[in-house]
């Protein structure tokens, strides 16, 4: 496979990703964080770092407003619940290894 397909396969991948975390906002990010090791914030960072590293002037909030399909506040007011005890117990357990 060539270097121009698998860039274009990486970025289907990445939309359709997107996609389906914007679908399933029932899936919390410390959720994703304590079962996977990254979330929504995270793919909105490696955005930002991808932009950074091309010289691409793009704020944090920018770069989560790609992933959320949305302003971040409004995502966080309309979807993101408080984290119970066990959930934040689980993200310190495992926070090392983000």
């Amino acid at each position: 496979m060539d270097d121009k397909t698998r860039t274009e396969l990486e970025a289907a991948v990445y939309r359709r990703l997107v996609e389906h975390l914007r679908q399933r906002t029932d899936v919390q990010n410390i959720d994703l964080m304590n079962l996977a090791g990254f979330c929504r914030n995270c793919l909105s960072n490696w955005m930002k770092d991808a932009a950074d590293e091309k010289g691409i002037a793009m704020s944090k909030d920018e770069s989560r407003q790609i992933v959320y399909g949305e302003p971040y506040d409004q995502w966080r007011a309309k979807h993101q619940k408080e984290a119970s005890a066990d959930q934040k117990a689980a993200f310190e357990k495992s926070r090392p290894q983000h």
